[in-house]
């Protein structure tokens, strides 16, 4: 049996996947600089460790962890390993995310590219925050952020007057959409608990997800997950935002 004395650490503790480089490592720096301690969820240890250990030379409370978020044994290796150091998860931001190598039309689109998209970015955020949640049950005020994309929103897409008229990357976008979905049915089945579950749409950010053709900095992208994930007991569950306010599902 695990050992909770050490439920006791003082500071929040926060888990962000795909936390080694863009906008999860500087989730991690911003929270960390806020004083949490944050671990690095990266699915390879050589690029997770440089990355954590950047952080703790800058000051930080920070660790690598090993999460593959579409390796479900690899995922509850991942709280196990939590449960046993911390005895609690206080912050988790589902941040990994990819975007497919398919940008064709709809009706070009193959089940199988679909798939592989959805399995990080559907598939896995199910799989590592089921498997969070009775750590983040034992927190007094957890959080989960989602980090979705105002391309999945069907309000905007179905406006064909809007800026989001012309995508159309069908893999990704309806990823983003189910997302949004996974957020809205969580934050139901929690809402009678502490717990606080939102997305966060960080805008068109420069990294290497996108070539870094965004017009955004990293720092400037991940204000609203930040914002998210330290909310106080009064804010609010089930919604979509960026740093303007709410984004319409």
């Amino acid at each position: 049996m695990t050992d909770h004395s050490q439920a006791r650490h003082e500071g929040r503790i926060a888990l962000i996947t795909g936390a080694n480089k863009g906008l999860g490592l500087e989730t991690a720096r911003q929270l960390g600089a806020r004083g949490a301690t944050v671990l690095l969820g990266a699915r390879d240890l050589r690029r997770g460790k440089p990355a954590a250990d950047a952080l703790a030379a800058e000051g930080l409370d920070a660790h690598p962890l090993l999460l593959d978020v579409t390796d479900p044994a690899c995922v509850a290796d991942a709280a196990a390993w939590i449960d046993e150091r911390y005895g609690r998860l206080d912050i988790l931001v589902n941040n990994a995310g990819i975007t497919g190598a398919f940008s064709g039309p709809p009706s070009a689109a193959t089940a199988g590219q679909l798939r592989k998209v959805y399995e990080t970015n559907v598939f896995g955020v199910l799989t590592v925050t089921n498997a969070m949640l009775p750590l983040l049950r034992r927190s007094p005020a957890g959080r989960i952020v989602n980090v979705s994309s105002t391309v999945g929103s069907l309000t905007l897409n179905a406006d064909f007057t809007s800026e989001f008229a012309g995508y159309n990357l069908v893999t990704y976008q309806s990823s983003k959409t189910a997302l949004n979905a996974l957020t809205i049915a969580y934050a139901k089945e929690l809402r009678d608990t502490p717990i606080k579950v939102n997305a966060a749409n960080p805008g068109f950010t420069a990294t290497d997800m996108n070539n870094h053709r965004g017009h955004q900095t990293v720092e400037e992208g991940v204000v609203t997950a930040v914002r998210l994930a330290l909310l106080g007991p009064d804010g609010p569950t089930g919604t979509s935002q960026d740093d303007t306010g709410t984004v319409p599902w």
